[in-house]
């Protein structure tokens, strides 16, 4: 049911996902859809941590076997892809707040977290300054990623190469750390 939820919020957009077209889609009646999540927000939540075991997935997979500006790199390419590719289950993740540490919310979160530590780690971050690095490449990232998923960018430069300076940002202020 989760999946097929993702895959409709995907389609027609997070806010446009209700249970009602879920039911549609999965031909059955609203009522049926109880047996499997508790309403709107358990389903959002629940393809929120799929989405984030998935992006978690995609990520560690591409950096694998590279390090520094290489790993930065393929991490970056792989997020993005991910959310051009998965916006509606993407946008589940925003402000969706585990309710506590065995939520598998909060498991999907910090695998997620985890690709970027590993990614750190090749730019010798102290340790204090690791949460600072993490937030600065989610907003880079998740900024570019989520402005190009909305048509946010309406002037003539070419995106590919504005995500190539992106990338190349990052990686000098990592170094400069």
């Amino acid at each position: 049911m989760v999946a097929a939820g993702a895959a409709l919020a995907d389609e027609v957009g997070l806010a446009n996902l209700t249970m009602g077209s879920l039911a549609e889609r999965v031909g059955v009646r609203t009522p049926s859809l109880y047996k499997h999540v508790n309403g709107q927000e358990d389903l959002n939540r629940r393809i929120a941590a799929l989405a984030l075991n998935e992006a978690a997935d995609a990520i560690g997979a591409a950096i694998q076997g590279y390090a520094g500006r290489d790993a930065l790199e393929t991490a970056a390419r792989a997020f993005r892809a991910f959310v051009l590719q998965h916006p509606g289950r993407y946008a589940a993740t925003i402000g969706a707040e585990p309710s506590g540490p065995d939520d598998p919310l909060a498991t999907a979160g910090r695998r997620l977290l985890g690709t970027f530590t590993a990614i750190l780690r090749g730019y010798e971050i102290a340790e204090p300054d690791v949460d600072h690095a993490l937030r600065t490449l989610r907003s880079l990232f998740h900024g570019f990623a989520t402005l190009q998923v909305a048509n946010g960018f309406q002037w003539n430069a070419d995106i590919d190469e504005s995500f190539e300076w992106l990338i190349a940002f990052a990686d000098r202020g990592l170094r400069a750390l």
